[in-house]
């Protein structure tokens, strides 16, 4: 050994190295299970799913109404199917022998910010425009999510109404030529999800477990964004989803850890249902068909321009 490793080793106690992975979510001993102070088995008896994962991801159990909520949000998301990239990859993907955890993690790997990014960034939106409309105009009347002041460096409240902030925030995504995330649909004229989820949300804002201030903002935003148009653009999935997890305090990147579990269950069954059909290879378009090409026609390959021979294993020099 080493002179220097040998003083690594000196200068590193048994506490270093069992502080390297400290961690206030799991306790584990031989013969005992804790998460986040819990004892597994009474989890196991007395705890949801949904409830788990808020527990493990905010260190305190939901309220009842808290997870009948969230529960709305994450059955929602679940599936679209083979329409969507992730689904359709990792039913490819579990026909070419990489076995179920490839297949989920190819469908899995393909959720980023333009297939699976929405939900993130509207929460990133609402919580903009939350912040810039005056705390006793927004709704709710309260001056912010947890009563603090803004804590990622967003400017305080320059006192205007969330019509005026939604106004401001669309004008400038107009300006940059940016989709507003959260709004419109590619493949439904009205998102059959949305109607549930914001129906769900009004309910709860009744019984006092969601400000509404999210909510209110969203529904601005859809209403603005309708204006003057044929055809209105309504929130989708990822619109809905995260007024429901911003309203419940989830961080916006978390949002979009929420939605890639709930997708995943999606991924995993359609993984599956091609790993029972047994077919191999399958590719994005069935065998018969092939896709369209558009470069050049065929053509001969033409002789050598150069006369000059360059011997074997030699690379030709640069010209003088």
């Amino acid at each position: 050994m080493s002179d220097a490793r040998r003083d690594a080793h000196g200068r590193v106690t048994s506490t270093d190295v069992t502080d390297w992975w400290s961690t206030a979510i799991a306790d584990i001993e031989p013969g005992v299970i804790r998460l986040r102070g819990f004892p597994i088995e009474q989890l196991i008896n007395r705890a949801s799913f949904v409830e788990t994962i808020w527990l493990m991801l905010r260190g305190e159990l939901p309220t009842p109404d808290e997870a009948r909520l969230c529960e709305r949000a994450l059955v929602a998301a679940v599936d679209h199917g083979p329409q969507a990239p992730s689904i359709a990859a990792a039913r490819m993907a579990a026909t070419c022998g990489v076995g179920l955890h490839g297949a989920v993690s190819t469908g899995v790997g393909l959720l980023g910010d333009v297939h699976g990014g929405a939900g993130q960034q509207c929460m990133e939106l609402l919580e903009t425009i939350r912040r810039t409309v005056t705390p006793e105009r927004r709704p709710g009347g309260d001056a912010s999510s947890d009563g603090a002041e803004p804590s990622n460096g967003a400017e305080p409240s320059d006192g205007v109404t969330v019509t005026e902030a939604v106004a401001r925030v669309l004008a400038e995504l107009r300006r940059k030529k940016r989709y507003v995330p959260g709004f419109g649909h590619r493949f439904h004229p009205r998102d059959p999800r949305r109607d549930p989820l914001l129906d769900a949300a009004r309910e709860h804002v009744r019984i006092g477990t969601i400000s509404g201030r999210y909510l209110a903002i969203a529904e601005e935003i859809e209403a603005q964004l309708s204006e003057g148009r044929t055809r209105p653009v309504p929130m989708n999935i990822d619109g809905a989803t995260a007024v429901i997890y911003a309203e419940l305090g989830f961080p916006a990147e978390l949002g979009r850890g929420l939605f890639i579990l709930s997708r995943s269950v999606g991924i995993l069954a359609h993984a599956w249902e091609e790993r029972v059909d047994g077919r191999r290879i399958k590719g994005p378009i069935p065998p018969p068909l092939l896709p369209t090409y558009v470069g050049e026609p065929p053509r001969p390959v033409p002789d050598a321009v150069s006369t000059a021979e360059t011997p074997p294993g030699r690379r030709a020099g640069p010209a003088a």
